[in-house]
Order: structure tokens, then sequence, then C-alpha cells
């Protein structure tokens, strides 16, 4: 699941930049969009999956489920986005593959999905709460909701009436949020666990105390 989300998230940060697109043309670009949106689909399909035994469970498992199902609905979203672009591009020799903007209702889902996970983690108050390993990850996972959705707006007037202002914001803010989306990945690749799905850190726990048991004896 990690590796699809990492894998996703590196299409979505080289994507945006204009010397990517220089480098390997408008047609290459908008498949790397594309690819990218189809791994965050599988990872999100994955993460339902891993979800699914806590979706009545109460607190934290409950919140796991809608989140992640949520999530799922809005990589698909993009991916209807990312294959209009990518047609577009691949058959109109004009099309100025500049800016990608993700889907307004993707968009949505995502920030939806981001303020599940993170009200759902451990706080003090509005801050997440440090200490244990990951404590970090539902924030950052927000805030790359946040930074798709700005971009949304941003590339809501590209490229018809929009200013190279806002060429730059949705460029920027898209590449930004899913460096946000590869770090969280990134870290659950390094360390095995993770503090946004419960059935994982469940898993983690069950782990530490077989390592404990057996050094015990």
């Amino acid at each position: 699941m990690a590796l699809f989300f990492a894998a996703g998230a590196a299409c979505f940060v080289i994507g945006p930049f204009p010397g990517y697109a220089s480098l390997v043309g408008d047609a290459a670009d908008a498949v790397t969009f594309f690819v990218g949106s189809v791994l965050f689909t599988i990872g999100g399909a994955l993460q339902s999956v891993a979800a699914f035994p806590g979706r009545h469970s109460p607190g934290p498992g409950r919140a796991a489920w809608w989140a992640a199902v949520i999530q799922s609905a809005g990589t698909l979203f993009f991916n209807v986005t990312t294959f209009r672009a990518m047609s577009t591009a691949l058959s109109s020799s004009e099309y100025n593959k500049l800016v990608w903007r993700p889907d307004a209702f993707g968009s949505v889902c995502f920030l939806i999905s981001g303020a599940i996970a993170y009200h759902a983690s451990r706080r003090r108050g509005w801050l997440p709460m440090r200490g244990a390993s990951g404590w970090w990850e539902p924030a950052i996972n927000l805030l790359g909701c946040v930074l798709f959705g700005i971009a949304a707006i941003a590339g809501y007037v590209v490229p018809s009436s929009g200013s190279m202002l806002d060429l730059a914001a949705a460029n920027w803010n898209t590449a930004l949020g899913a460096a946000c989306f590869l770090a969280c990945a990134t870290a659950t690749l390094r360390t095995g666990s993770t503090l946004k799905w419960t059935r994982l850190r469940r898993l983690r726990k069950l782990e530490q105390v077989v390592e404990r048991d057996a050094q015990i004896v």
C-alpha cells in the first residue's frame, strides 16, 4: 500500500514542473499524471481493504474506514481528470501541458478524508500529540490534502483566463501536496508502521509483543 502511494506521489511531485514537461514532452507529462493517479487508486484500494475489518468499531477503527473509502473515491475522480488531460495531450499538438489541476471533487474527497483521519489521531487540542513514531503523519497528510485543494482553486481559471500567478500556484501546490503524501508513504515504508490506519497500528503492536516475549524466552 505504502509503495503504491509513494510511487503515485512521486509522479505528482515531478509532473507539475515546467522543466519536466519540457524534457519529456507534453504527452509523456500527461501520462505521468495518469499513471500517478492509477497508483494512488491501487494504494487507496489496499488501504480500504486494510481498514475494512474495523469499519464497525467505534472511534479510530470506523474513522480509518471512512477516511480510506472517501480517499479512494477521490482517487477515482483524479483518474477521470488525468485521463482526459492525457487524451487531450495525445490527440492535440497545440495542447500546452504546463499545469495539471486536481479535480475539484477529488480534492473535496481528499480534504474530507484527511480531516477524518486527523480528527481521529492523538491530539492535544488542535495540535498533534508528539511522542509516538509517525505522530506527524496525520497532520502532514491533511496538509497535503489542503494543498491539493488550493491547487484546484488556483487551476480553476487555468489556462483560459489565468495569469502566470495562477499557473505557479497550481503547479507548486500540486507538487507540495504530493510531497506531503510522499513523506507519509516513505515513512511507512521505512518503519513498517503508520499512525494513519488503526489496523496497521495494531499489527505493529502485536509484532512488538511477540518480539518482547521471544526475548524473554
